[in-house]
């Protein structure tokens, strides 16, 4: 049944071109994350030189040799972008990854047990929460040490409590849906209610959660990485060629460009990628 343009009643046109929109931002984003993920994967046989090989022509331009130019100490730029993108992808990942499974067990917990425990839970959440997330990280790595493990950790801790909140928030309202009191009211467990009919509930705003987490999550690492505070050297990381190329920006710009560009793309990826989620579900819609 249609209306008199032809547009199908049981959609409203808003919604329509808002999803139509979202499918196309979801396309991109996936294109881009794949990129992205070709670069985590295949980073060492992708780079042109090893990471740590050095040669006579340092600072020199792009050319038919270097595509990006070289570094201070003669090292191919584009090996390192490509090689230190592994490494601050990885990390950005293993760290969403910890803070989604904590997150999304805190979140679960609090909304569907109600009381006390959510009180609880949210009331420890509340105390990182009045911090902001930038100064939260530089105080827990600082105090840790700047080490990959206390990265990933760091990482996990500062966003653990956005993913629950987001979690928490609907399930407060599915647990009260009429298929979780007939699942209730057969017997079923309160594990298995909570896990079969529930979660699957709010997997829409996990997933939009998630894509907008990792693109803070590589902000905040390659920025943690910048003021030398990230993976130590010499392993390359975006971070730490854009802080060290900054002291020859007028010889070799490139030496900046390079991984500010990088840094650019992995994070504008995600906000495409949550974009894209959040239209193609309509999850605001669902709030």
């Amino acid at each position: 049944m249609s209306d008199i343009v032809g547009t199908p009643l049981a959609v409203p046109v808003p919604v329509a071109r808002r999803r139509r929109g979202g499918r196309g931002l979801l396309i991109l984003g996936s294109v881009m994350a794949f990129v992205l993920l070709a670069i985590v994967v295949a980073g060492p046989w992708l780079a042109p030189y090893p990471a740590e090989l050095t040669s006579p022509q340092s600072l020199a331009g792009p050319s038919a040799e270097h595509l990006l130019g070289t570094d201070s100490i003669g090292r191919d730029v584009l090996s390192r972008m490509i090689i230190g993108g592994r490494a601050t992808l990885s990390i950005t990942v293993i760290a969403v990854v910890l803070a989604l499974l904590i997150g999304a067990i805190l979140g679960l917990l609090a909304g569907y047990l109600g009381g006390a425990v959510d009180q609880a839970i949210m009331r420890v959440l509340d105390v990182l929460f009045a911090f902001p997330a930038f100064l939260l990280a530089v105080a827990v790595v600082a105090a840790l040490g700047p080490t990959i493990p206390n990265l990933i950790l760091t990482i996990a801790i500062v966003y653990t409590p956005s993913m629950a909140r987001v979690v928490r928030g609907p399930v407060l309202s599915v647990k009260r849906w009429d298929h979780v009191e007939a699942a209730r009211s057969v017997g079923l467990s309160e594990f298995r209610i909570a896990t079969r009919h529930i979660l699957p509930m709010v997997v829409s705003p996990i997933l939009v959660e998630t894509s907008l987490m990792l693109s803070r999550a590589i902000f905040t690492i390659t920025a943690l990485s910048f003021l030398g505070l990230g993976p130590p050297p010499p392993d390359p990381n975006w971070g730490g060629e854009l802080s060290s190329g900054r002291q020859f920006m007028e010889l070799a710009p490139m030496n900046v460009i390079a991984p500010a560009a990088a840094i650019v793309f992995a994070t504008l990826t995600f906000i495409v990628l949550a974009n894209g989620l959040r239209d193609r579900f309509d999850v605001a819609g669902q709030r």
